[in-house]
């Protein structure tokens, strides 16, 4: 039984690294047999979350369109940009979208009882290790499995070459255990609850 696995990275910029990064791990997933879906956070816009918006207006339709990718799906595997030692603002914000509440669907429905996978990198010598603690710690709250493997790759700057691939084979199997554990762990999931 094949996991669909989604993947994107927490950032809009055209030539994020995050982007290269989870596009080499999407590959790699790949290759271990999951179904992978490559989506970018550019397309899905959405104002800064705002109560009295949601009250008004609703959810963003873009929104409720991320929303219903994520449900489709029985994995996520997130590349996390590092703003400030912390979680990026446009990756905080679809969360913060995704998990209101949708009338006739389940408590924060695109996360509960699914898994994910965190991966970083950053040109500095941390690699954006310290984003991924925080970013564990809201996704683990909202009910989703986050796998123990993680990936934080440092001085990006020099860690792809020309057509954006890794440069480093040591790197390269980093990232296929943290991708591999997210599967085994999808995998056991799916079938359990075939199975129930």
């Amino acid at each position: 039984m094949s996991p669909k696995i989604l993947a994107f990275a927490g950032s809009t910029r055209t030539r994020s690294f995050n982007k290269l990064l989870v596009r080499n791990a999407a590959q790699i997933a790949e290759r271990q047999g999951a179904q992978v879906s490559l989506i970018d956070l550019r397309d899905f816009p959405m104002p800064i979350y705002d109560g009295d918006l949601e009250e008004n207006h609703g959810i963003p339709a873009t929104a409720l369109k991320l929303r219903a990718i994520m449900c489709a799906h029985h994995g996520m595997l997130i590349s996390c940009p590092e703003y400030n030692s912390a979680i990026t603002a446009v990756l905080k914000n679809a969360i913060d979208w995704v998990s209101r509440p949708v009338e006739g669907e389940a408590a924060l429905a695109a996360f509960s009882g699914r898994t994910a996978a965190l991966i970083a990198t950053s040109p500095g010598a941390l690699g954006g290790m310290r984003t991924l603690v925080s970013v564990r710690t809201i996704l683990g709250n909202l009910g989703m499995i986050v796998v123990p493997k993680q990936f934080s790759l440092p001085k990006a700057g020099v860690a792809f070459d020309g057509d954006g691939k890794l440069n480093d084979e040591t790197a390269a199997n980093r990232l296929a255990e943290v991708t591999q554990q997210l599967i085994k762990i999808s995998t056991a999931l799916l079938e359990n609850s075939a199975g129930t």
